[in-house]
Formats: C-alpha cells, sequence, structure tokens
C-alpha cells in the first residue's frame, strides 16, 4: 500500500542515495556526478526547515519531494527510484506537492531541472520561464519552469 509520510532528518541519507540513483538513470558520466553531489544533494538542515515527504510502498521507499519555502518558492526536490519511473509515483508525488502548496497558501513555485525531467514538468502544466546557467555544467543552460496553482 502506498504512502506518503513526513521525511525527518534519520531518512538523509536514504534519501541522499536514492537521489543519486535517481539522477544515474539519465546516464550522466562521473564527472557530472560527483558536481551533482556536491551541490544538491539533500541535507538534514532541508528537511528540518522544508516540507519533505517520501512515498513508500509499505516500508519501501519508491520516491520523494522537497519544497524550498524561500522568497520564491522552488520545487527543489522530486526524484523516484529508477525502477519506478514512469509508473505514476513521480504524478502521485507532484498531486501530494499541489496540495500541500494549497495547505501553505503558496500561489506558485519554480523548477530548476534537467532537461531529461524537464517534459514531465511540462505535461503536468507547468510552463518555462526562462533559462539559467546550470551550476553542475558550466556554460550549460538548463530549464527554469513555473507552476501557477
Amino acid at each position: 500500500m502506498n504512502t506518503i509520510v513526513n521525511a525527518s532528518p534519520k531518512d538523509t541519507k536514504l534519501l541522499a542515495s536514492l537521489e543519486i540513483r535517481s539522477e544515474s538513470y539519465w546516464g550522466y558520466d562521473s564527472d557530472f556526478m560527483d558536481r551533482f553531489k556536491k551541490i544538491y544533494l539533500i541535507t538534514e538542515e532541508f528537511i528540518l526547515n522544508n516540507p519533505t515527504y517520501i512515498l513508500k510502498d509499505d516500508e519501501k521507499i519508491i520516491g520523494f519531494y522537497g519544497l524550498l519555502l524561500y522568497d520564491e518558492v522552488s520545487l527543489e526536490y522530486l526524484f523516484i527510484e529508477p525502477m519506478y519511473i514512469g509508473k505514476g509515483y513521480g504524478k502521485m508525488l507532484w498531486n501530494h506537492a499541489l496540495e500541500e502548496c494549497k495547505k501553505l497558501g503558496i500561489k506558485e513555485f519554480t523548477i530548476i531541472t534537467s532537461p531529461d525531467a524537464r517534459g514531465f514538468y511540462l505535461r503536468l502544466g507547468a510552463t518555462i520561464c526562462n533559462q539559467v546557467d546550470s551550476l553542475i555544467s558550466k556554460g550549460n543552460k538548463t530549464p527554469k519552469l513555473i507552476y501557477r496553482l
């Protein structure tokens, strides 16, 4: 049975490991993944200070997401175990995130995503607002999307 639960700081290592497996799914080389790990891995501090949720099937973690509550709210994390990608779990987490935003009074949020995941968010109603400099691939741009509730 699928459940979505609050993440806690004790989940950090499990979620970071899942995040690496999920990002690796797209076939990035080891240099890219090394930079990714240094810049984007989820932290205990993030979980303590921002809504972060885990999707479980019984006790197995399928994926997670986190909303960064700052001046500009952003969907900072949404990662799925590779074997579950394309099976509706990402949409399940997305729908939960939308409900969480409604509860918090959030009217819009941004998503800075990889080109590989851009289509997923566009299909769910996000729109491209611009391109930003990639923090991982110097000289490259990455899509910045916005979703309005």
